[in-house]
């Protein structure tokens, strides 16, 4: 019995690190595809106002957006040429990835108390 407990626990936690995504490999990703160009050096300072700040946004809404943006004007996604083009060739490995640097990084983003 505590063996199978102890497998149960193993497999949980290694699956919510996979989940966690790569920081790592995230910011290689992201030079690769040179998401700086648009959203900033730092993330947080888009070369456009209209263009969203990423640093330090939660990483399931990054993978949501990337993933909306992949699946373009099909259902339940965003239309948007620019990042349906740059989110298209991404794995669902790498849009987690990209998300876990993102996400790490030091952003000015706030939530209320």
């Amino acid at each position: 019995m505590n063996k199978l407990l102890i497998a149960l626990i193993c497999g949980a936690v290694s699956l919510n690190a996979f989940a966690a995504g790569d920081k790592a490999n995230g910011e290689a990703l992201a030079k690769k595809f040179n998401c700086a160009s648009c959203h900033g050096a730092d993330f947080k300072t888009p070369i456009d106002p209209s263009y969203p700040k990423l640093a330090g946004q939660y990483p399931d809404y990054l993978v949501h957006a990337l993933t909306a943006y992949k699946r373009g004007g099909k259902s339940w996604g965003r239309n948007n040429p620019i990042m349906g083009g740059m989110a298209a060739p991404l794995s669902d490995k790498d849009m987690a990835d990209i998300a876990a640097y993102i996400s790490s990084l030091p952003g000015d983003l706030v939530q209320h108390r």
